[in-house]
């Protein structure tokens, strides 16, 4: 007996069809095309998630930074007071208290200075 995939096969195209809804010309009407477009599509997605993290790093980075300047310190220089003085805060919440609260990331600074200065 042999096996026939009919209800399979139309689930695995309607998958792939959900997926390239939308595209452009035959990339969401031909399931060849629609195949690698969507394979394309969902490698970008992945690749897209790690830049993300790395973006949003950099992006921290340099609010932290001109924070720092603004109160007289480098960025490298705040973090190593922050270190040595054991403040351990990361720097989605230090850039986020940099941008929203002034006044405590002065309060930072000054820790950072004074733990670097002894």
């Amino acid at each position: 007996m042999r096996i026939k995939r009919a209800v399979n096969a139309v689930k695995k195209r309607r998958k792939i069809f959900r997926l390239s809804k939308g595209y452009f010309g035959s990339k969401s009407r031909s399931y060849r095309i629609a195949r690698q477009a969507v394979m394309k599509s969902q490698m970008y997605a992945y690749i897209g998630r790690r830049l993300k993290k790395r973006d949003f790093r950099s992006l921290w980075i340099a609010r932290i930074n001109a924070a720092a300047r603004m109160n007289g310190l480098s960025y490298s220089k705040l973090m190593h007071g922050l270190k040595v003085s054991g403040i351990d805060l990361n720097r989605k919440a230090l850039a986020d208290i940099a941008v929203n609260d002034a006044e405590a990331f002065k309060a930072l600074a000054e820790t950072a200075a004074k733990a670097i200065a002894k």
